[in-house]
């Protein structure tokens, strides 16, 4: 793991649709102890957001995420992304991943994604979409096999369950979008999102 991950037990994966959402969003999950955040690729505001993120909270950490095509990594690198994540594993994404020198997080959800990804020289992989891929129960059966590889589950992943995946040996983070929920950026809610937000800071001290 690189060490902008370490001490983290929680990333909040943050889904923007409106540019001027990202500042307010990276500020209050920065004020509640969350430095670290995970931008998705989802939306086209999405660089714009990560550039606005890098340029106007600084001790914010702003990665991109749902990087698909070689070209996503590109983009993000280009607007200032400082690690990259992908929801799933292709040797040539990866391979951009890898060249960017950024910290890359390729996607698994099988083994034999995990002995691709290893073969490329990762060691630290996305488990997408945990909960449907049998959560914690999966990851635990992982551990005594591949080891010296770590994992970081998202996809369904709440509160109240992520404690359940950080108790696994292989399992030093977790990343959700609880924190920071659809409805609340909407309504541009930043307490509520600060509030939720400090609670899941909370579990990086557990």
């Amino acid at each position: 793991m690189h060490a902008i991950f370490e001490h983290t037990a929680v990333v909040p994966v943050l889904t923007i649709e409106r540019v001027e959402d990202a500042v307010p969003l990276a500020r209050a999950l920065v004020r509640a102890g969350l430095r670290l955040m995970e931008v998705t690729f989802r939306t086209a505001a999405a660089p714009q957001a990560i550039a606005a993120i890098g340029r106007e909270v600084p001790e914010a950490i702003a990665g991109a995420g749902t990087l698909l095509r070689a070209a996503d990594v590109t983009q993000a690198v280009e607007t200032g992304a400082k690690f990259l994540v992908s929801p799933g594993f292709s040797a040539e994404v990866t391979a951009a991943g890898l060249a960017s020198e950024l910290s890359y997080i390729p996607g698994v959800a099988t083994a034999s994604e995990v002995m691709a990804a290893r073969d490329l020289g990762c060691a630290f992989l996305k488990f997408f979409p945990a909960s449907a891929l049998g959560g914690p129960a999966t990851l635990a059966a992982f551990a005594p096999v591949f080891q010296g590889i770590a994992f970081c589950p998202t996809g369904g992943i709440t509160q109240e369950t992520a404690p359940d995946y950080l108790r696994l040996p292989n399992v030093p983070m977790v990343g959700g979008a609880w924190m920071a929920p659809a409805a609340a950026i909407a309504e541009r809610d930043w307490s509520r999102i600060e509030s939720l937000a400090r609670k899941a800071a909370g579990l990086n001290s557990t």
